[in-house]
């Protein structure tokens, strides 16, 4: 039981989603801390609410009272997402599949290519020919 476990634990695709998991939740607190501080009070100046957080909706309902739409904590969790998608696409996505590539082009490089196999047609037009050649010329 403890063997296996050690097993599991030391496959390397354990360990790299651990540093990814740890790697992520670092990058998103930063992104968080971007997106609060910077892009929040922007978009908020465009839409003139000041505080990204402070803009909602409010709506009277049928009994009186209002309810409520958080519209900037929709827009700002919209807006974080996109920002971490695309800092792990650009910091870690993008430059290991260029690395996949170049490793995969010195891979093929120093080994020959292989010649196709011939197709069924090839191989029957080559028996006709060899059979043309073994026959006799009929001809006198």
């Amino acid at each position: 039981m403890i063997k296996g476990f050690k097993e599991f634990i030391l496959r390397g695709n354990v360990i790299d989603l651990a540093v990814a998991v740890v790697i992520g939740a670092a990058f998103t607190a930063i992104v968080n801390v971007l997106v609060e501080g910077l892009i929040n009070p922007l978009i908020g100046l465009v839409f003139q609410v000041g505080d990204l957080s402070s803009w909602v909706i409010a709506v009277p309902t049928i009994s009186g009272g209002t309810s409520t739409f958080m519209i900037g904590a929709i827009v700002g969790a919209v807006i974080n997402f996109l920002a971490v998608a695309v800092i792990v696409y650009f910091v870690f996505v993008m430059p290991m599949n260029h690395w996949k590539e170049r490793q995969a082009a010195r891979a093929g490089a120093g080994q020959p290519e292989e010649e196709p196999l011939p197709t069924e047609q090839e191989l029957l037009t080559q028996i006709r020919d060899l059979l043309e050649r073994q026959q006799p010329d009929p001809r006198p």
